[in-house]
């Protein structure tokens, strides 16, 4: 199993593809690289795809310290450095596209381009009143997870978070038995995630001086709030461009994968990147409903 030391700690990766492009494909909260096992035997025709475990996920080490967002696009760089990859193109969902966002603020050199699925920036929202009771509806279902987990039972927490936050009701029961094996594993990182006082929001004036191409991406069922983030990042970025997902939620890399690489890799045709055929997309085994 591939492993490399980066910023203090040791990162699972793997690397797919013979090609001279390089691709980093960042997970999110309690998921892990095989979050883009549907996905990366497309895009390895026609880049070199780099897939790893953020710290405290699965493979990787489980430090016993306090982590944050920082560390996490630290641990990002180190890895790429590390591999001799950058610059890359640059792809993360929900709080993967958090990482990617942050490491763009610290470290816009290490870009050719990036693309975010519905990062959970929600204090970008802060000061706008007419999310506010969303906010504080979101925050409540969250604290319930949080109290499930710091109780010691990650199965439930892991259930009540994908059915109530990420996803909407009955994904759980759908969702195949490896992943749910996964997000049990993984459930500790969720507690240390929401302990960040900067794991919700990105300094706008920072990334607003970001060089590269941006791709923002959501999916039409996912949660009201992720239209307004995207929103806020589309006014930041110098060169954001966004797209909707039909029929998508909060992980359209996994639930039509296909359609997802075509956006993607469309993308990055327009920049000088080869591109894959634009197949029909395909559903997975499940397709989340909207909350």
């Amino acid at each position: 199993m591939p492993k490399i030391g980066a910023n203090g700690t040791e990162l699972y990766y793997e690397v797919t593809g013979t090609s001279s492009i390089p691709l980093v494909l960042v997970h999110g909260a309690w998921a892990d690289h095989h979050n883009w096992d549907a996905t990366v035997p497309l895009l390895s025709k026609w880049f070199r795809v780099l897939t790893y475990d953020r710290r405290g996920h699965s493979e990787s080490a489980r430090p016993a310290t306090q982590g944050s967002l920082y560390e996490d696009a630290m641990d990002l760089a180190a890895l790429i450095e590390g591999l001799d990859l950058a610059p890359v193109h640059m792809v993360g969902n929900s709080m993967g596209g958090s990482v990617c966002l942050r490491l763009a603020v610290e470290r816009p050199e290490l870009f050719r381009s990036l693309t975010v699925h519905e990062p959970p920036l929600f204090r970008l929202l802060a000061d706008d009143l007419s999310w506010r009771q969303e906010l504080l509806a979101l925050l409540d279902r969250i604290a319930a997870v949080e109290a499930l987990l710091r109780a010691g039972d990650a199965a439930a927490g892991a259930r009540l978070f994908v059915d109530t936050v990420a996803f909407g009701p009955g994904t759980w029961d759908a969702l195949p038995e490896p992943i749910r094996r996964t997000f049990i594993a993984n459930a500790p990182t969720f507690l240390d995630e929401r302990q960040d006082p900067d794991g919700t929001s990105v300094d706008l004036t920072a990334l607003a001086r970001f060089p590269a191409p941006a791709l923002l991406t959501r999916g039409d069922r996912s949660l009201p709030l992720y239209p307004a983030v995207i929103a806020v990042l589309e006014r930041t970025l110098p060169q954001a461009r966004r797209h909707v997902f039909t029929g998508a939620g909060h992980a359209p890399h996994v639930t039509m994968p296909k359609a997802f690489v075509g956006i993607v890799s469309g993308f990055l045709m327009g920049l000088g990147a080869p591109a894959l055929p634009h197949e029909k997309a395909t559903p997975a085994r499940y397709s989340p409903p909207a909350p």
